[in-house]
C-alpha cells in the first residue's frame, strides 16, 4: 500500500467512455457506435473505425468523483480533474482536463484527443484528481479504481472477453442448468462478469454458433449473438440495479465495478434528461416503490437493444437473406 505525505481523496473516483470518433485527413469525422466500447471491460475498439488511415482519434470521458472533493473547508484546494492516456510502447502521455458539469458536482466530462502515430497497440486511459493541498500544487488527491483501455487494431472492445460464454449441454450439466433444458442460452449476472451459458443440447446451436460468411447461417449466427447481447445488458443491469448501496439518507450509490459502467451506460435512455445520480434516483424509487417499475421495462429494453447493435444486425440479415433469394431466383 502506498503512502502518502499529504490527505487523499477517500472514495471512489469512476472513469467512463462516452463516445469515440476518428478523422483522417480530408474526410468527415467518423462517429463510432456503441459496439465499439465495452462497460463491462472497460475497452475502446478503434478497430471497428471504417474511416482507413485515420490519423487522430477523440475520446469523450466522463468521471464521477467523490464528493467530499468539492466541498468548502477540505485541506485542499484548486481542484482540476484530469484524463490521461498512457502508451509505455512508445512513452506517450496525453492529458486533457475535464470540466464539472454543474458547479461543486460530482460529474466531470471532457474530451481527449490523441494522435494514431503516438499509439503502438493498447493505451491506458485514467483519471486522476489534482490539487493544491499544503500549499503545494498538483498534489494527485484521487485516481480511478478501475482504467480503460484504448485499443488502435481490435475491431472487438475486450480484454479477454466482454462477457464470458460457456457451452454445456443443459439436459445433463450442472443442476441449477436442467430447469432450462428447452432454452438455447441462459445469462448468469451475479458474478464478477457476465456468463452466457449457451445450450448445446439445443438442436442446431452449434452450428449455429460456428458459422462465418454471408450465407443463412451466418446470418442467423449475427442476427443471435445479438439478441444473446440484449439479454446479457438486461440482465446486467437488473443484477446492478438490484443490489445497490444506500447513503445514510437513503440515496442510493452507483456500485463499483462493471455494474456501476453498466448503469452509467444505460440510464442516460432510461430516464433522460436527468443527471445521472437523477436517474439512479429515480430509477430506484420506482424499483422499490408501488408504481412506475413495470412502465420502465420497455425504455430498459430498448436500452439494451441500442447497445446490442439489434437494429444494425436485424437489417443486415434482411438485406442479406433478399440478396440470397435474388440470387436463388436468377
Amino acid at each position: 500500500m502506498k503512502v502518502f505525505p499529504y490527505p487523499r481523496l477517500r472514495g471512489t473516483v469512476s472513469l467512463r467512455v462516452d463516445a469515440a470518433r476518428v478523422k483522417a485527413p480530408g474526410q468527415p469525422k467518423e462517429q463510432l457506435d456503441s459496439q465499439a466500447r465495452s462497460v463491462v471491460e472497460r475497452v475502446v475498439a478503434l478497430g471497428l473505425a471504417e474511416t482507413e488511415d485515420w490519423e487522430t482519434a477523440t475520446l469523450t470521458v466522463s468521471a464521477t468523483i467523490p464528493s467530499k472533493a468539492t466541498e468548502p473547508g477540505g485541506p485542499w484546494s484548486d481542484i482540476v480533474v484530469v484524463a490521461v492516456l498512457t502508451d509505455r510502447t512508445t512513452n506517450t502521455r496525453v492529458t486533457s482536463r475535464l470540466v464539472p458539469e454543474a458547479e461543486g458536482g460530482r460529474e466531470w466530462r471532457g474530451e481527449l484527443r490523441v494522435l494514431r502515430s503516438d499509439l503502438f497497440d493498447r493505451a491506458t486511459l485514467t483519471v486522476q484528481v489534482v490539487a493544491t493541498v499544503g500549499g503545494v500544487p498538483g498534489r494527485i488527491i484521487g485516481e480511478a479504481s478501475d482504467d480503460w483501455i484504448v485499443d488502435v487494431s481490435s475491431e472487438t472492445p475486450t480484454r479477454e472477453q466482454s462477457f464470458d460464454i460457456r457451452e454445456v449441454g443443459f439436459a445433463k450439466g450442472p443442476q441449477r442448468l436442467r430447469n432450462f433444458a428447452d432454452a438455447p442460452w441462459i445469462v448468469n449476472a451475479s458474478g464478477t462478469l457476465p456468463i452466457v451459458h449457451i445450450n448445446t443440447d439445443f438442436e442446431g446451436m452449434t452450428d449455429v454458433l460456428s458459422a462465418e460468411g454471408r450465407g443463412p447461417e451466418g446470418l442467423v449466427n449475427e442476427l443471435m449473438v445479438s439478441q444473446m447481447a440484449v439479454d446479457v445488458w438486461i440482465a446486467v443491469f437488473h443484477s446492478a440495479i438490484g443490489d445497490l448501496e444506500m447513503e445514510d439518507d437513503g440515496t442510493p450509490l452507483f456500485p463499483h465495478g462493471w455494474q456501476g459502467e453498466v448503469l452509467r451506460e444505460m440510464l442516460p435512455d432510461i430516464v433522460p434528461d436527468r443527471t445521472l445520480e437523477d436517474a439512479l434516483r429515480e430509477v430506484h424509487r420506482r424499483r422499490v416503490g408501488a408504481t412506475g417499475w413495470t412502465e420502465l421495462q420497455p425504455h430498459i429494453q430498448y436500452a439494451a437493444m441500442r447497445r446490442a447493435g439489434v437494429s444494425r444486425a436485424l437489417s443486415e440479415t434482411i438485406r442479406g437473406l433478399s440478396k440470397l433469394k435474388r440470387e436463388e431466383e436468377a
